[in-house]
């Protein structure tokens, strides 16, 4: 599908759902597809109505003078980029069912329950049913894991950067992996480190890990979260 016209509410409105919980248009890095998308639109969204696509254009701003430099195929427009499919559920019978009517569905998948059939008939069916519930609850479920993406910021200028991503990197947390990093200008010749990692939900507290970077006194001063997206 792709995005509609920035012009409009509803290509806006598809651009702030996208970075909702991304920090660039496609991948973990500034690309064409930021290029494209940035280019396509007439200036800021509007903050109060848009924050967080408000938030992606200042901070691809910052990327101007590499425009020319970014990875990625600079022909495509920005409309080849963002959501394969519309989210929304354009028909009732595409709707996510409730538990309940799954139930019913593995109900009917062995028979009916009606009063007129035979003792032998209903135990049958029980029995099936109950095997096949067995069975459903015990696939094992994967890891439900996140993308975390990072902003590490120094105390000024002169803090040695790769210093900081060593200490950063060499932290052991079960159910973290690391991913690539990159250093946003900030002001007055500053730079901050941003660093995706893949975390298991159940293992790892986002809150926990930066408390532990912030451990690093000599050259963290703060972090925030920049984005976060379920696998």
């Amino acid at each position: 599908m792709g995005f509609a016209d920035f012009m409009s509410d509803a290509g806006l409105s598809m651009l702030e759902h996208w970075v909702t919980t991304r920090s660039y248009i496609a991948g973990y890095g500034p690309s064409q597809a930021d290029v494209a998308s940035f280019k396509a639109l007439p200036g800021p969204p509007k903050v109060e109505k848009y924050p967080h696509a408000w938030r992606w254009y200042k901070h691809i701003s910052s990327y101007q003078s590499e425009f020319t430099s970014l990875p990625g195929d600079p022909s495509k427009a920005y409309t080849t980029y963002g959501p394969k499919k519309s989210e929304l559920t354009v028909n009732p019978k595409d709707a996510p069912k409730s538990a309940e009517a799954e139930e019913e569905e593995d109900d009917d998948l062995f028979g009916s329950d009606d009063e007129s059939e035979d003792e032998e008939a209903k135990k049958k069916r029980e029995e099936n049913l109950a095997a096949y519930k067995k069975k459903k609850e015990g696939k094992a479920k994967p890891a439900a894991k996140t993308i975390v993406t990072l902003d590490v910021k120094p105390w000024d200028d002169e803090t040695d950067m790769k210093k900081l991503e060593e200490n950063l990197r060499s932290i052991e947390m079960d159910g973290i992996k690391w991913g690539a990093s990159t250093l946003v200008p900030l002001a007055f010749g500053i730079k901050k480190l941003q660093i995706t990692l893949v975390v298991e939900d159940e293992k790892v507290s986002i809150d926990d890990l930066q408390e532990q970077i912030a451990g690093d006194e000599d050259h963290v001063q703060s972090t925030d979260v920049a984005a976060m997206q379920k696998l």
